[in-house]
């Protein structure tokens, strides 16, 4: 799995470090930052969950 964002669109919603918080943060405006952007697979469902419930939809995911 890889993984990109797009932090220009996202809405500092946090719902990505919810969901993931080994491999999603956010700077201090809440913009989102990506931590792995190949994370390990014991993280995979937790990133689906969590480019599955981002408003904005700035998470996009390469399945290998």
């Amino acid at each position: 799995m890889k993984i990109k964002v797009e932090e220009s669109w996202c809405v500092a919603s946090g719902s990505c470090v919810l969901a993931a918080p080994k491999v999603f943060d956010q700077d201090e405006n809440g913009v989102v930052i990506l931590l792995q952007d190949r994370p390990a697979p014991e993280l995979h469902a937790s990133v689906r969950t969590a480019a599955s419930v981002c408003p904005s939809a700035v998470i996009s995911i390469e399945e290998d």
